[in-house]
Parts: C-alpha cells; structure tokens; sequence
C-alpha cells in the first residue's frame, strides 16, 4: 500500500491546484461576459456597412476603387489571429491546425502565403514550421479599441494596393456558444460586397458622392473587419479557457477523492498492523 504521508502531499498538492483552477475559471467567466458584450455588440454595424457597400458597389462597379480589384493570385496573406496564453482547451490548436493546412495546400498548387500573426501561440507555431512571417502582434489587450487593431489593417491595406499581395485572408476563432468555438478563414480582401435584394431595396442619397463615400468607407470596413475578428477571437479565448478550468477544477476534485479513498485505505491497513503486532506483543509475553 502506497505510504500514507506520500499520499496526504498529494492531496495536498491537487487541492492547491483545484483552487488555482477555481480562481482562474472565475476570472475567465467575468472576462468572457464583457468580452462577449463588445462583440456581439460589433456585429449589427458589421452586417450594415455590408449592405451600404453592396449598395455603392452595385451603382458603381468594382473598378472604381483598388480595394475592390480582382487579380490572378500569386500570393496570399493571411492574418492569423490566436492568442498570447495557453489553457484555453484546443483552441490554439485548432486554429493553427486550420490555417497551416490552408497554407499546405496553397503551396500544392503553387501559391506562396505569407502570414502575419497576432498572438505568441500563432506565432509560435508558425515559426516552428518555418513560415514566413510579415509581421508579428503580441500583447494584444483583453479590451482592444479599434486603434489597437488599426497597425495590422493598414499593412494589409498598403500590401494589397502595392500588389505585394493578391489575396487577403482573415483567420479567426468565431464565437458561435459559450461551449462551441469554431476557426474561420474569410476572405478579406478584395472586398465582396453582399449583394442588394431587390425586394428589400432602399433608395440611398449620398453626400458628397457615391464614388467618395465608397472611397472613404471601404478602408474602415477592412479596419472594422479586423478588429470585430480580434472582439471574436476574445470572446473566444475566454470562453474556451472557463470551460477548461472548470474541467480541470471537476477533474481535480475527481482525483482528491480517489485520493482520499486510497489514504483510508492504506491508514486502516496500517492501524490494523499496529494492531496486530501488539496483540503479538501481549501475547508472547503471557
């Protein structure tokens, strides 16, 4: 039987662990309710400057702006969006694991990618693969504004005008539940509008033109649709990690009373020795 005092540091150690967990899934579930807050609150402004576009688009065609240019693709970039700390279940691993088989079979057919991370683990494991790496973002805050996000819009933007690139993707974990997270590869650029319903059409008037409105809303839907990307890749984040603290504490408590089990036992078995070898004792001396 396993030596008692052995068995009490272990439970010991669990204990202390189980109350890292707890805390940790605590935290997680205050940082994920803001962070799903911002989120979903970015979503109705999203799917409007959809529709505005595709309005301004429809009137005014696709050649009226270098954001909107359709190319041969020679080359792909891609932002890899992940984050800066691990215990956070497969999150991390799904979504390298998604956009490192994007990148494998682009390079099958002769199509060069090229990255730019934000988060070490993304970064990380790319670099571990020997991918190429424009850019790198860390330390990216739990409450981002748009201005934190603005730095790797506008490498996009100046790559894809400069024709440094010919294709822009965005690799994000979506926020689907608090229990479900799933990894996303969309198109960023060239912008593809939604496409106007006849039925649901409404007549806009634009001031000072429609050309100049197109003009100056096409670079803020890149950066919005980089940051929203980012607000789902927090809430994310946080999701994932509650859920896995909270296995983790279940776990740990699972294993203390395996534990406590096991201690009983060996204390019973050792206290029945006693027992006997003082029995022994009394007896040899009759």
């Amino acid at each position: 039987m396993a030596n008692i005092r052995a068995i009490r540091r272990r439970i010991r150690s669990v204990q202390s662990t189980a109350k890292i967990t707890k805390a940790m899934e605590m935290v997680a579930t205050s940082k994920m309710k803001r962070a799903q807050e911002r989120d979903l609150a970015g979503r109705p402004y999203a799917e409007k400057i959809q529709q505005v576009l595709g309005d301004l688009v429809a009137e005014q065609g696709r050649s009226t702006h270098p954001l909107l240019e359709r190319r041969e693709v020679k080359k792909i970039e891609i932002i890899h969006i992940t984050t800066d700390r691990g215990l956070c279940g497969g999150l991390n691993a799904n979504m390298n694991r998604s956009t490192g088989n994007f990148v494998v079979d682009t390079a099958d057919r002769g199509v060069p990618s090229v990255l730019i991370t934000v988060g070490r683990k993304g970064r990380d494991y790319m670099l571990r693969y020997g991918r190429e790496i424009r850019a790198e973002f860390t330390g990216m805050s739990d409450k981002p504004t748009l201005l934190d996000t603005l730095p790797i819009s506008r490498i996009v933007i100046d790559d894809y005008t400069s024709k440094q690139c010919d294709v822009v993707y965005l690799a994000y974990s979506k926020f689907i539940t608090t229990m479900s997270q799933r990894p996303v590869l969309q198109q960023l650029l060239p912008v593809e509008p939604t496409r106007r319903e006849r039925k649901t059409e409404i007549e806009y008037i634009y001031e000072p033109s429609r050309k100049d409105v197109l003009a100056e809303l096409l670079p803020r839907f890149v950066e919005m649709e980089v940051y929203h990307a980012v607000l789902e890749s927090i809430a994310s984040e946080q999701s994932a990690r509650m859920v896995a603290m909270r296995n983790a504490t279940d776990n740990a408590k699972e294993l203390i009373q395996d534990l406590t089990l096991m201690y009983n036992k060996a204390r019973q078995e050792m206290i029945t020795k006693e027992l006997l070898d003082i029995v022994g004792g009394a007896e040899a001396i009759a």
